[in-house]
């Protein structure tokens, strides 16, 4: 099931292969821990997404410079960046802006409302999306805000910063 009227995968994306590439090995140390610890903290995400522990997600912000390879194994995880470009063949893209992406991870966005809106694409094995929806929806509290404090007052001043810039479409516009 594809769904992609407001989202044109095959428009061009912002940075090219160089800044891509770039951007890439700049947040894969920051991955790399954070789904490490997320990992360790909460192991009961693992089963509940059930045989699609293998399944490998593509998660595309559109106007990020690069998709997120995930790999929800908890004995080989894997969550890295990829250039568009050099991503793996995928059991499930989901495909949407990235506040929204982290909007649904915390479960403070519908998913189906979003999916119905056009802002959220979904292709290939959509039990396996919605299996990880329903693991993360599991979590107590925020996933966003979690990761967030692994990096101190400098990761909660970013997120606030994030969730200032791009408002939640229920609210409006940031007044500020």
């Amino acid at each position: 099931m594809s769904i992609g009227a407001d989202i044109n995968p095959h428009a061009p994306r912002p940075g090219n292969a160089v800044v891509s590439r770039l951007a890439c090995a700049l947040v894969q140390p920051i991955l790399s821990r954070v789904v490490r610890k997320i990992a360790a903290r909460h192991p009961s995400l693992f089963a509940r997404l059930g045989p699609h522990q293998r399944t490998d997600f593509l998660i595309d912000p559109v106007e990020l410079p690069f998709a997120l390879h995930l790999q929800p194994d908890p004995q080989a995880l894997i969550f890295r960046a990829v250039p568009r470009d050099a991503a793996p063949p995928a059991g499930a893209t989901i495909r949407g802006r990235f506040m929204l992406l982290l909007e649904l991870v915390d479960s403070e966005e519908d998913g189906d409302a979003a999916f119905f809106s056009r802002d959220l694409e979904v292709s290939g094995d959509t039990e396996a999306v919605v299996r990880l929806r329903n693991a993360l929806d599991d979590v107590d509290g925020s996933i966003a805000e979690e990761t967030a404090g692994m990096f101190g007052p400098v990761g909660r001043a970013i997120l606030a910063r994030l969730r200032r810039a791009y408002p939640n479409h229920s609210e409006g516009p940031d007044p500020r």
